[in-house]
Parts: C-alpha cells; structure tokens; sequence
C-alpha cells in the first residue's frame, strides 16, 4: 500500500508540475483572427488589440488581455457611421477599414484608421484616407473628430502611425501602388521579360501633427522606398512579390515607429500583403522624420515552417515591462487565407542591431 501511495503522490506530483509548465507557455498563433494587429498597454497593465477585420462590420473591433495570451471580445468599438463618419461603406473593399491604432494622450484615446473616401470626383477605385477618431475609453465607442480624413496628400494612403517625441507628435503612413508606377531595374527587368509593363510601388511618409491632430504641420517627408538598383542589398527580399512573377506591385507599408536611446527605429513591410513572401524590415534614423537607413541584417521577420506572409507588426512590453514584443498577422498551413495573430519576442542588443525571435509555432514561455 506504501509503494502505491509513494507512486500515486508521485504521479500526482508529476501531472501538477506538467500542469504548471503548460500554463507558463502560449503557442502561435493566437486565437485571434485579425490582419495588421496593434497592441495599446494601458495604465494599470492591461492590453487592448485592435486591427483590421475580425467580428467587426463597416468599423473596428477590440479585444482585451492581462497577459497578452487570453483575449477576451470585447465587440465593435467604431462604426463608419457615427455622427462625423466621413468614409464610404460601400465603396470597394467593403469601404477599406484598415489599420487601426488606438494611443492614449491627455486622458483620451485616439484612433487612427484609413478607409475608403467618401469625397472622390475621380471615381479612384483605391480612395483611401486617414481618420482619427477618440474615445474615453479603449474599448468605444470611437467618434471621428471631424467629418473629413486628417489630410489630403492627392493620392490614396493607408497604415497611420503615431510617434510621441519631444511633445510634438508625428504621423507615419504608406503612399499606395495605386496609380504610382515607378522606374527602376526590377521594373525594367520585369517588363523585358514581358511579365509586367510597369512596377507600381507605395512609399512610407512622416509628417509632424498638429497638438489637436485635425491636420498636419508642413509638407510629408518621404522617408522609405523600395530599392531602384538590383544590386542594392535591400532589394532581393524586398522584390520578391515581382521576381516571382506574383503582382506588378512592391510594397513599403505597414510602419511602425519607437526611440530606443537617441536612435529612431522604423519597422516596415514589404512584399504583397496577401502573398506568402510578406516581410518585415527595419532602418534607423537619428532624427523623426530621417533619413533613415535601412538594416544590413532585413528582413528581420520573414515566412518560415509553416508560417507564411508575416508582416505589419506593432511592438508592445510584457506586463514586467522586460521584454519587448512583435506582435503581427501571418498565415499558416493550418488556417490557410485567413490572417491569424502572433506575438515573439524581440530585441535590440548592444550595437543597435534589432533582432526578432519568430515566427515561432512551438510552446513559448509567457511574457
């Protein structure tokens, strides 16, 4: 009886600890079905993720954690049609509500979203803009500030990003393929091989905001572009959309900018969105709105295993504020075209190099 009670404690003592060690880890991808995933740390700890898609219809969705592993729905929080909605729902792509990223400034929340334009005289089939829109809570509702988009650049953007410094704000976003071809030597490769007549390509702006964001302060800086010369370190990885004969396109988009010490990082993608070849890169800047000088170690997040299209990414801590995280969308084998969420953790070590440890599909300590 003494050896079977010793074996049962034993056992039982086995399973807690097996126990225990399954509910210190997570695994990618997280049960969360969103692309262009963003991630607001609120006061208090907890985490509140937005993006594009999900449960949401003609607006945004968010969901809620306090350990960046259990999400809870929290339902829609912006609807195209508040009282100021300026977007036209039944424009293509179901009114293109894409992107959102909520920040907390001076007790309020803001979103910054892009959506299809209402306005369009030139019947444009990519229209979109970029709005803001603020709350007083994360969770909605979301009311846009004004009946029209933050600004209008005369050309189609999407991906806004936001950057505190210095107590000036700065916002970041993608220029679209859209009705922008551009000469280069993938494009001149590309069309003598007759696969494409012209490359069209979206580049990545900073321009500073106004305090009350209801516009911009002086003319958008271009800040990064896909490679002219085939002979550029840069331009294999960021090409791939083209040279495997995917789509005439190639993408600068989904930034994504924070400081460490006196340098500016900003995170981007590259490649088609829908593709399997979706990357993430990142250049450094001493200033905000640069130049910025890409990464000799790009892409630092690329397919891999059964992972594929891994890209737009937002960055957040873990609840001790130790690690830093790369949060982004990515397909896998298993969920095929539907863009599920992933966290990894990443990090910048002594020489300023940035490093990201994904995509990863195996047991992963919690944050």
């Amino acid at each position: 009886m003494k050896g079977i009670t010793k074996l049962a404690v034993g056992f039982f003592l086995l399973m807690t600890n097996i126990t225990g060690l399954l509910a210190q880890t997570y695994k990618n991808p997280l049960p969360v079905e969103l692309g262009d995933p963003y991630v607001l740390q609120v006061k208090g700890g907890k985490y509140y993720m937005y993006g594009t898609g999900g449960v949401a219809k003609n607006g945004f969705a968010a969901y809620s954690s306090t350990d960046l592993v259990n999400w809870k729905n929290e339902g829609q929080v912006y609807y195209a049609a508040n009282r100021n909605g300026w977007s036209d729902s039944t424009a293509a792509w179901n009114g293109a509500y894409w992107a959102p990223e909520v920040y907390e400034h001076n007790g309020k929340y803001y979103m910054f979203y892009s959506a299809q334009w209402g306005t369009n005289p030139n019947k444009d089939l990519e229209n979109f803009r970029i709005g803001v829109a603020v709350s007083n809570s994360p969770t909605g509702p979301f009311t846009d500030i004004d009946n029209k988009p933050v600004f209008d650049p005369g050309y189609p953007v999407i991906d806004a990003n936001v950057l505190f410094d210095n107590g000036r704000a700065y916002l970041y976003y993608s220029r679209c393929c859209y009705k922008h071809p551009v000469e280069s030597e993938v494009a001149a490769w590309a069309k003598k091989k007759g696969w494409f007549d012209a490359i069209e390509e979206s580049w990545v702006y900073g321009v500073e905001l106004k305090p009350d964001f209801s516009g911009v302060i002086g003319e958008p800086v271009l800040l990064l572009r896909p490679p002219v010369k085939m002979n550029d370190k840069q331009a294999e990885w960021e090409s791939r959309s083209v040279t495997s004969k995917e789509i005439n396109r190639r993408w600068t988009e989904g930034s994504v900018a924070f400081k460490k010490g006196n340098t500016y990082y900003m995170m981007y993608s590259a490649n088609y969105f829908g593709g399997k070849n979706y990357a993430v890169g990142y250049a450094t800047s001493k200033s905000p709105l640069g130049p910025f000088t890409k990464a000799a170690n790009n892409p630092v997040l690329q397919k891999g295993g059964t992972v594929t299209g891994t890209g737009h990414n937002s960055i957040t801590y873990s609840p001790d504020g130790r690690q830093m995280l790369c949060v982004y969308h990515a397909r896998t084998s298993a969920t095929g075209d539907k863009r599920v969420v992933f966290i990894d953790r990443m990090k910048i070590l002594k020489n300023g190099t940035l490093v990201v440890e994904g995509p990863t599909t195996t047991p992963q300590p919690v944050p």
